[in-house]
């Protein structure tokens, strides 16, 4: 393991907490747009997209300083990756709130609470682990606890589905329901992905 960093090196740390702490106001506000009056998710959703922006800033500000640095504290494939997965997580966020405005969809299923409280909960962990990868220790028991939430959000995902086919009957409504929590399930996915590829790094530079 890499134990001497410089702090343009530490730099990356920081940018990757920044990453993560706007997907928890993400989380946040995504949850607020589901129990928000109709009429009032838009303003809601135009905060997510500020966030989602601030997000995009930050990764193309880690892709430049890779760029100008000459040795970086992991493997830059790897920082990169660690980013571009941030970065899904907050799309992925950004793009369901847009499609519960735009769909104009005013009664979301119970089961969507259940998929964005386990957002919430993979935001949580991954804003309290990225701090983390600057000594890649005490890490595992944030890849173990994402698994398990995304086994969770795969439930919940399923439970979803089947309920807007058993009590809808209007198949545009179906149709416009499904891509919403398709979406969410994609998100649960990326925090996954994130995880699992914070494993191998942390396997790889011990």
């Amino acid at each position: 393991m890499r134990f001497s960093k410089s702090d343009t090196e530490n730099a990356f740390f920081s940018l990757f907490t920044e990453q993560a702490g706007y997907l928890v106001s993400a989380a946040e506000l995504l949850a607020k747009i589901y129990g928000a009056d109709p009429k009032r998710r838009a303003a809601l959703r135009d905060e997510l997209h500020v966030l989602e922006q601030a997000c995009d800033e930050v990764t193309h500000k880690i892709a430049e300083k890779l760029n100008q640095t000459f040795v970086t504290p992991l493997d830059r494939d790897d920082i990169s990756y660690i980013s571009g997965r941030l970065d899904d997580c907050m799309d992925y966020m950004d793009e369901a709130g847009d499609l519960i405005v735009l769909y104009k969809v005013n009664d979301l299923p119970n089961g969507i609470s259940e998929q964005l409280n386990v957002i919430q909960r993979c935001c949580d962990l991954t804003a309290q682990a990225m701090p983390r990868l600057k000594t890649l220790g005490g890490l595992s028991d944030y890849w173990v606890e994402i698994n398990r939430l995304e086994n969770e959000g795969d439930q919940a995902y399923r439970r979803t589905i089947s309920c807007i086919f058993d009590t809808h009957t209007d198949p545009i409504e179906v149709i416009k329901l499904k891509d919403i929590i398709e979406v969410l399930e994609k998100a649960v996915d990326s925090f996954e992905a994130l995880a699992n590829g914070v494993e191998v790094i942390a396997i790889k530079e011990s």
